[in-house]
């Protein structure tokens, strides 16, 4: 008798439909998958005929074969242990007149019967239409994550008994239902609070105008300055998450295994701080078995790099193309797949090896060839790049005296949200969230400039010798400095802050 169950697999961070059919016929006793199963689903073999026989159901003694189409999409996981187990059951007749037309199964099972927690659900939830009326059967674990979708009725499961029963209509379950909405806090958190830096009133600025306007930053300063202390307070004055962009965030933790049952959707902005021996594959993905990186576990918050040139140049390099295109495409020989990688850069570096190349207060140790081989790490283009750079000096002990209240994280956000929501507005009909996303069209149409900021601008480009992309990111600043300051117009004095912002270009530091 043949059975055919619906069940998903994950292709990036995308559900595919797979059919799994199984044929239990007579002839000698065996058990074959085929359709490019890996080898975690060829195992399935001996989970599935253990669990059956320990979930009080019939093993038949007879010739199964399964296939899993489309049978040239490579299979991966354990999720097929599910479908392939109920197969089994309604092929041999132990679950009798089932309407599986409309549902989906998706779960690993144990040895006793009991469905484990898989990573991916979430995708693989967002794979079906409103329009469609489905049911997906999850392990009890991943419920709330599959939930999160909408778009299909999620059946909660822990044993294969229970799915059985609910199939046959002896215990039938109830959809799970979850307020979405409840998973969201913006409640502001204080641990990490901009009040707690005394000085740095211009590296402030600068950062404040690099969140409103999701511009790459680069901090450049001797050691003690307070750069990784300033990065990790970025956060806290990013805009909060809507829901549908920490759904978008929830889809790739899924997909690498990092969400859990009881809080199934990444709420807050992510913060990534990869180590500097980390390799390409983990800072882009990649893998045998393609996972997103920390570029795309970073999309929608912040990639931080600490001492930016100790990575490995090969690094380093891979990521222009996700700064530039805000994806990332991992390709292998069985398929390419593409993940998000809309991210702000966040990079700190000293200013040499010894790092008080320029202080006041300390003499640099290094050689002429110890510096320039040390800048030589960071390529031209990478810098070009990164739209904002911040010289951070050391901090005065006068400054640690000072006995005015600084600004809080909560007044600077207030501004940041105010700008973004102006951004938000005027990119709508193009999907756009904020200034550092615009295309050189949108750039030509939305950061028009006066006679006096056309001046201003080729004075800057001839005398800095910038690249067009260095051009089209300074009038991105400046647009975003207007927001800032409720401006339509880019006026002359926030192109000549703009450009203030290109340190690099001014001092021609780098190679």
């Amino acid at each position: 008798m043949l059975a055919i169950i619906n069940s998903l697999a994950l292709v990036g961070l995308q559900g595919e439909r797979i059919q799994v059919e199984v044929d239990v016929s007579g002839g000698l006793p065996c058990f074959d998958i085929v359709g490019l199963p890996d080898a975690s689903v060829r195992e399935s073999r001996e989970r599935v005929r253990t669990a059956i026989k320990n979930s009080g159901f019939e093993f038949p003694a007879k010739r199964i074969t399964v296939n899993l189409a489309p049978a040239d999409l490579k299979k991966e996981g354990p999720g097929f242990d599910l479908p392939i187990a109920i197969g089994i059951l309604v092929a041999t007749g132990q679950i009798e007149n089932p309407a599986l037309n409309d549902y989906y199964f998706v779960g690993e099972l144990s040895l006793e019967g009991t469905l484990r927690r898989l990573p991916g659900i979430l995708p693989m939830a967002c794979y079906f239409s409103s329009d469609n009326f489905n049911f997906f059967v999850v392990p009890e674990d991943c419920a709330l994550e599959a939930a999160l979708a909408e778009t299909v009725k999620v059946i909660a499961v822990n044993d294969l008994g229970q799915v059985v029963n609910h199939l046959t209509g002896v215990d039938v379950l109830e959809p799970v239902k979850v307020e979405n909405k409840n998973f969201i806090s913006h409640a502001a958190k204080d641990d990490l609070d901009f009040a707690e830096v005394y000085g740095h009133e211009g590296v402030k600025r600068g950062l404040e105008i690099a969140a409103a306007g999701g511009h790459n930053v680069l901090l450049l300063g001797p050691p003690g300055s307070g750069k990784t202390m300033l990065a990790k307070r970025m956060l806290s004055i990013l805009p909060s998450l809507q829901f549908e962009e920490a759904l978008n965030v929830s889809k790739i933790y899924s997909s690498a295994g990092l969400l859990n049952g009881t809080n199934p959707l990444v709420a807050d902005r992510p913060f990534r701080a990869p180590h500097h021996t980390a390799s390409a594959a983990s800072l882009i993905g990649g893998g045998k078995v393609p996972k997103p990186g920390e570029v795309s576990l970073a999309t929608g918050g912040i990639l931080f790099l600490d001492e930016l040139p100790e990575y490995r140049r090969d690094v380093l390099e891979a990521l222009r193309q996700p700064l530039e295109d805000r994806v990332v495409t991992v390709s292998r020989v069985a398929a390419a797949v593409t993940y998000p990688a809309d991210f702000m850069l966040v990079a700190s570096m000293n200013p040499c090896p010894c790092g008080f190349l320029g202080d006041a207060e300390k003499e640099c140790s290094c050689t002429p060839y110890q510096i320039q081989r040390y800048r030589a790490k960071i390529s031209g283009p990478l810098l070009d790049r990164i739209d904002i750079q911040l010289e951070v000096p050391r901090i005065r002990y006068k400054d640690l005296e000072q006995k005015s209240i600084t600004e809080s994280s909560k007044d600077i956000k207030e501004r940041v949200e105010k700008a973004r929501k102006i951004q938000r507005m005027r990119f709508k009909k193009y999907g756009l969230e904020c200034n550092a996303q615009m295309t050189p069209k949108l750039v030509k149409k939305y950061c028009s400039l006066s006679q006096d900021g056309k001046e201003l601008i080729k004075l800057a480009f001839e005398q800095l010798a910038l690249s067009m992309r260095a051009h089209d990111r300074i009038l991105k600043i400046a647009r975003t400095i207007a927001d800032l300051a409720d401006s339509q117009k880019i006026e002359a004095e926030h192109l000549a802050e703009a450009i203030q912002y290109r340190i690099l270009d001014k001092q021609s530091m780098f190679i």
